[in-house]
């Protein structure tokens, strides 16, 4: 399945030049505190008399909580699918242009009631080549990288995007079959390729 490589020479994108959220210093260590945290904690703020706490405010806890419960956006979807390994290639799927920003959206999962905190997470997918044997798994594995990473909330939809690929439709729908996706994941061969296409995530 793997050995048999398709696409000998993909467009290969610089991971330097991906869309990314993840802090990258190599200094960071376990006790550093990072994201919208670093920049306001961080010792020379602390220092500044003029620099304004969170928790200087009356209102801090309510603040710090709506910091804490901060929506979870497409750059951050983004940032845990595109370092997915292509099971073809030691390259990531984001690298590869398999998974790219403009193709993921967050929407709500009932347009009735907007106010409900259940949100329909969508990854289109463009594989390398239009006949690629390895859509479903790639997509299996995007699916289940965001499944094990987001709050029960979230509903995940993976979809091979139109016109790129000869199968796309079937595909899609294999991907969408809850029954048939659990199927697949009981396959200790199947597992053990998603395994590896996974270990490369950060």
């Amino acid at each position: 399945m793997a050995s048999e490589m398709q696409n000998l020479n993909p467009t290969i994108l610089n991971a330097a030049d991906l869309p990314t959220r993840q802090l990258t210093s190599p200094e960071k260590s376990s006790d550093d505190i990072g994201g919208l945290f670093a920049s306001a904690l961080s010792p020379p703020n602390l220092r500044d008399p003029f620099a304004i706490s969170v928790y200087d405010s009356p209102d801090s806890e309510s603040d710090a909580g709506d910091l804490m419960e901060e929506p979870i956006d497409e750059q951050e979807i983004f940032d845990l699918v595109s370092t997915i390994s292509d099971p073809e290639h030691p390259i990531s799927l984001g690298s590869l242009a398999v998974v790219s920003l403009p193709d993921i959206s967050i929407k709500p999962s009932l347009p009735s009631n907007p106010d409900s905190p259940l949100r329909t997470v969508t990854v289109l997918i463009t594989p390398t080549i239009t006949h690629c044997s390895l859509a479903t798994v790639i997509g299996l594995g995007v699916r289940v990288r965001l499944e094990q990473s987001l709050p029960p909330r979230f509903r995940v939809d993976v979809r091979i995007k139109e016109g790129t690929h000869s199968t796309a439709e079937d595909v899609s729908k294999q991907l969408a079959d809850k029954e048939r996706v659990a199927a697949a994941l009981e396959n200790g061969a199947l597992m053990g390729v998603l395994g590896k296409m996974l270990e490369t995530c950060r």
